[in-house]
C-alpha cells in the first residue's frame, strides 16, 4: 500500500501501480506519462464494453426474431362447449354417413368393370377427396369437441392447413375436369373414346391434384416463414388465413399470393367450367329433345355442386374480412365446416343415385337385388 501511494503521489520513483476499477495497470513511467494516458485508457475501457454491450443487445435481438411460432396452438370452440355431447354426436353421424355413401360409391365403380369409364371415374375420384376431406377433419373434431383442453401442436396445425386447402382446392379442380369430360362427350361424341382414353383420364386427374398441390405448398412455405405473436386460431380449425393473422411482421406476400391462389383455383376453375357447359348448352339447343334432355342430366349435377361450392369458398374467404359481430358466433361456425359436411354427401346423393348405373350397383351392393331389378326395368 505504502508503494502505491508513493508512486501515486510522484515522489520520485519511476514506475508504480495503478487501480483502474477492476483493472491493475503496471507503469514503468513517472507520474506525468502515467496522467496522460489515463484518459485514453479510460475511454477505451468505455470502447469496449459499449461494444460487448452492442453485441448483447444485437445477440438477444437475433434470438427474439429467431422465435417462429409456440409449440402449441388454442382453437377457439367458445359457447358450442355448452352442448358438446349433442354436437359430437352430429360430428359422428356425418362422418359415418359419408364414409358409408362415398365408400359405397366408390366401392361399386371399383368393382365393376361396366362403371370404369371416364365419366364414372372422376366421380370415383370426387368422392375419393369428399373421403380425404371428412378424414382429416371429422376425427380431429370429434376427439377434441370431447376433450378439456383445445389445443394443436404447431406442426399439426400446418398439416391441417395443407390437407383442408388440398380437399377444398381439388373439389374444384375435379369438377372443372368433370365439366371437359362432359364437354367432349356431348360436342365431340364420336371422338370421345380416343380422346378420353383411361390414360387421359388419370393424367388429369393427376394434372388436378399436382396443380393444386403445388399452389398450396408455395403458400404454406410463405405461412411457415412467418413469426408468429399469438397463440389464438379464431376457428374450431386451422386455415391458412387464421395462422397468418397471427404474424408479428408484415404479411403482404402472403395476402398478395393468397389473392393469385383464389384467383387460380377459386375463379380460373369455375370459369373454365362454365365455359364448359356453354358449350355444352349451345349444342343441346340445336339438338333433339332426347339427346338435350339426357345431356342436362349428366351436367346439371356438377353444376349445382359447383355453384354451391363455390360460394362456400367465397363465404369462407370474405367472411374474416368482417367483424365477428356480422353473424352469430353458431352461424359463423355452421357456415365454416359446411364445406366438409354438405359437399362429402351430395356428392353420392346426386352422383350415386341421379346416374341410373351407379345406383343399380349401390343397390346390389346392399342386397337391395328387387328394388334394383325394378329400377332396371323401368
Amino acid at each position: 500500500m505504502k508503494d502505491n501511494q508513493r508512486g501515486s503521489e510522484g515522489d520520485g520513483v519511476a514506475g508504480g501501480t495503478i487501480f483502474i476499477g477492476p483493472l491493475e495497470v503496471k507503469t514503468s513511467q513517472g507520474p506525468e506519462s502515467v496522467q496522460g494516458k489515463v484518459p485514453k485508457l479510460i475511454k477505451g475501457i468505455e470502447e469496449i464494453g459499449y461494444e460487448e454491450s452492442s453485441q448483447h443487445c444485437s445477440g438477444t435481438n437475433m434470438e427474439n426474431s429467431s422465435y417462429s411460432h409456440p409449440s402449441l396452438l388454442t382453437l377457439s370452440f367458445g359457447q358450442i362447449m355448452e352442448v358438446k355431447y349433442f354436437y359430437s354426436a352430429l360430428v359422428l353421424l356425418c362422418f359415418v354417413m359419408i364414409v358409408v355413401s362415398n365408400g359405397a360409391v366408390i366401392s361399386a365403380i371399383v368393382i365393376h368393370r361396366s362403371l370404369q369409364e371416364p365419366m364414372f371415374i372422376f366421380v370415383a375420384f370426387l368422392c375419393v377427396n369428399g373421403l380425404y376431406g371428412s378424414l382429416i377433419f371429422f376425427p380431429f373434431l370429434f376427439v377434441n369437441l370431447l376433450s378439456k383442453t383445445h389445443v394443436i401442436s404447431y406442426i399439426g396445425c400446418i398439416i391441417q392447413v395443407f390437407s383442408i386447402h388440398t380437399f377444398i382446392s381439388c373439389e374444384v379442380t375435379i369438377l372443372a375436369v368433370m365439366a371437359f369430360d362432359r364437354y367432349v362427350c356431348i360436342c365431340n361424341p364420336l371422338r370421345y373414346k380416343s380422346i378420353m382414353s383411361l390414360a387421359t383420364v388419370f393424367k388429369l386427374i393427376g394434372a388436378a391434384w399436382l396443380y393444386v398441390i403445388t399452389l398450396i405448398t408455395i403458400h404454406l412455405i410463405l405461412t411457415i416463414r412467418l413469426p408468429l405473436c399469438g397463440s389464438v386460431i379464431q376457428k374450431i380449425y386451422c386455415d391458412n388465413w387464421s395462422v397468418v393473422r397471427l404474424s408479428c411482421i408484415d404479411t403482404t406476400v402472403n395476402n398478395v399470393f393468397g389473392l393469385l391462389i383464389t384467383a387460380a383455383i377459386t375463379c380460373l376453375m369455375p370459369v373454365l367450367t362454365l365455359v364448359s357447359y356453354v358449350q355444352i348448352l349451345w349444342v343441346c339447343m340445336q339438338s333433339s329433345k332426347v339427346f338435350r334432355a339426357k345431356a342436362l342430366q349428366t351436367c346439371t349435377p356438377h353444376l349445382i355442386t359447383l355453384t354451391y361450392f363455390v360460394a362456400d369458398v367465397l363465404f369462407e374467404i370474405l367472411l374474416p374480412r368482417f367483424p365477428s359481430t356480422v353473424l352469430p358466433y353458431e352461424l359463423r361456425i355452421l357456415m365454416s365446416v359446411q364445406a366438409f359436411v354438405i359437399a362429402p354427401i351430395l356428392h353420392p346423393l346426386i352422383y350415386g343415385w341421379k346416374l341410373r348405373e351407379i345406383r343399380l350397383r349401390v343397390l346390389q351392393m346392399f342386397g337391395a337385388t328387387q328394388i334394383a331389378n325394378l329400377q332396371n326395368n323401368l
